[in-house]
């Protein structure tokens, strides 16, 4: 049986706390699960291949740690662990292409607009822009405000 994967974009932009807290409330109300992309973009360091691979090991080393420490919010708040996805890509554009089209139980993926005026943000303006078709499929995209405190959240999800 599938179970409704809430996908969120797990980077360091402020707003992603709302967009995990967002998407763990929703899961824990529909009875569905988070699942948390971390995007390696590829070393720019040509010289030496050694070098490189030290480089992505090290960066998918951090990404591993990142989430693990992520997993903790979201267990305390679903009740679940999420399931980690990272991907190898020039973009987070990119990588949520591959990702949506090979996993047909993502049901929505969860955004935060930038907080404090900065602008919706890269991805939300990449989507007003180019639309929401990802990898050969449409999916409903939430945007949250990346202000949105947790009581908001709380009313909202």
């Amino acid at each position: 049986m599938s179970q409704r994967k809430f996908l969120v974009i797990a980077d360091d932009t402020p707003e992603f706390q709302a967009a995990l807290r967002f998407a763990c409330r929703r899961a824990r109300s529909t009875g569905g699960h988070v699942a948390l992309l971390r995007v390696i973009e590829p070393a720019v360091f040509e010289h030496w291949s050694g070098v490189r691979e030290e480089i992505e090991r090290q960066a998918r080393s951090e990404a591993e740690a990142f989430l693990q420490k992520m997993a903790e919010f979201v267990i305390a708040e679903t009740g679940a662990a999420p399931e980690f996805i990272i991907k190898n890509a020039e973009s987070a554009r990119q990588a949520l292409r591959g990702v949506i089209a090979d996993d047909p139980d993502i049901k929505i993926l969860v955004l935060a607009a930038a907080a404090h005026g900065r602008g919706p943000g890269p991805l939300v303006a990449s989507l007003a822009k180019e639309g929401v078709k990802w990898g050969g499929r449409k999916l409903p995209v939430t945007v949250v405000p990346g202000d949105l405190t947790d009581e908001e959240i709380a009313d909202l999800a």
